[in-house]
């Protein structure tokens, strides 16, 4: 078990079990008005934390305590995606660090799902850097997965930045439109038939990207081929 907030009262997990001395209610699905007694009464709407999610986080909330070792790997990720939706930074940091340092190979069993969660909330430097290490070293699990077309822009210049990433940059450079002309998918299918509008489509979209390609290292044969028909995507 690790607690936190060490100088915290045990009398206020004592307040959480009490049924009678309280001053606040959760209810987690149904909506509920402000009673008589004034007692403020929260309700949480248009969230996926599952009851069992809450009675962990409530307990660490009030006790500064949490125990994971009989837990299952997919209830913890779930628990830190909770966590960070309720904005709990501390919880968040330690259980992406628990995730990393004690399951690693789970992570990576299960990396797609980890890797998309991880842009879907705020606080997961952690996880989103221990996902783009694997990448950089094996690089067609994102790039060749059926889901890299879906990555947010956030992710894929994440990759980018990354001076290591073990894949020539032509390819790079290749990989990069194709994914601009998936969020683009009434740009022709052929090239020949583009209109400067459609180059200026696809250029709004990878203008993020595009300055984290490193054009010096794409060799002379890769120029022609891969950059010379999109030429209007780049300035001068």
């Amino acid at each position: 078990m690790t607690k936190f907030y060490d100088r915290l009262s045990t009398d206020l997990t004592r307040l959480l079990e009490d049924p009678i001395d309280y001053n606040v209610t959760i209810e987690k699905f149904n909506e509920t008005p402000f009673n008589d007694d004034h007692i403020k009464e929260l309700t949480m709407e248009n969230t996926n934390i599952s009851i069992k999610m809450f009675n962990i986080i409530i307990k660490y909330i009030y006790g500064g305590t949490i125990s994971l070792e009989k837990l299952e790997n997919s209830v913890i990720f779930d628990l830190l995606i909770a966590s960070d939706e309720l904005k709990l930074d501390e919880l968040v940091e330690y259980l992406q660090t628990y995730l990393i340092v004690n399951n690693a190979s789970w992570l990576r069993l299960n990396f797609a799902k980890i890797y998309r969660t991880s842009y879907k909330f705020k606080n997961s430097k952690i996880i989103q850097e221990f996902c783009n290490d694997i990448i950089v070293k094996h690089p067609n699990t994102i790039f060749e997965s059926e889901y890299f077309h879906s990555i947010s822009e956030d992710a894929l210049i994440s990759i980018l930045k990354r001076d290591d990433l073990q894949l020539e940059e032509g390819k790079i450079l290749e990989y990069v439109i194709q994914w601009g002309k998936a969020k683009n998918p009434t740009l022709p299918s052929d090239i020949k038939e583009w209109t400067n509008n459609n180059f200026l489509t696809l250029k709004e979209t990878l203008k993020g990207c595009l300055p984290h390609i490193r054009y010096f290292s794409i060799s002379g044969d890769d120029v022609i081929e891969k950059i010379y028909p999109y030429q209007q995507l780049l300035e001068q």
